[in-house]
């Protein structure tokens, strides 16, 4: 029991749980949940904790076949400079590590933004809160309990 599955079960949240065997040597970690699970990467997506400009931190939810835009990201929250946060930095904020950072149950709430090609889907998948696990929601329900705003932040 993860604290995003936690998370989600005190919100009486509508998910699922997918678990599949993580490669430790894999530092793919999004895309390697897309390839075991059989999903389509456009559907799977990556967590990621970036810093803008000086010790503001923001979760990115980005799709696992794309890229973060830094330039959209900052611009996004009126920022000038982003950069992804250090791991160990991200791990106590979060508190999860790499590869199993889920944007539900976090230790500290930070401004989380979704990319907005989640809107083209009823289900994505976010991580669980540890390498293995993924959670299908629906990326209104993401929205609602983080209070994510939608942005354009993938990189083309």
């Amino acid at each position: 029991m993860t604290p995003a599955i936690l998370f989600l079960e005190n919100k009486k949240a509508s998910f699922e749980l997918l678990e599949y065997l993580h490669e430790e040597n894999n530092l793919g970690f999004a895309n390697e949940a897309s390839e075991k699970l059989g999903l389509a990467p456009e559907r799977v997506f990556k967590t990621l904790v970036v810093e803008v400009d000086k010790d503001n931190f923001v979760v990115a939810i980005v799709p696992s076949n794309k890229q973060l835009s830094m330039k959209k990201l900052a611009k996004a929250v009126s920022g000038k400079k982003a950069l992804m946060a250090e791991a160990k930095k991200v791990q106590s904020m979060s508190g999860y590590v790499l590869g199993g950072v889920s944007p539900f149950g976090q230790k500290k709430r930070l401004i989380t933004l979704l990319d907005s090609s989640a809107s083209h889907f009823d289900t994505i998948y976010v991580s669980g809160g540890r390498r293995g696990l993924e959670i299908a929601i629906s990326p209104d329900s993401l929205k609602q309990f983080l209070n994510a705003a939608i942005k354009d932040i993938a990189a083309q």
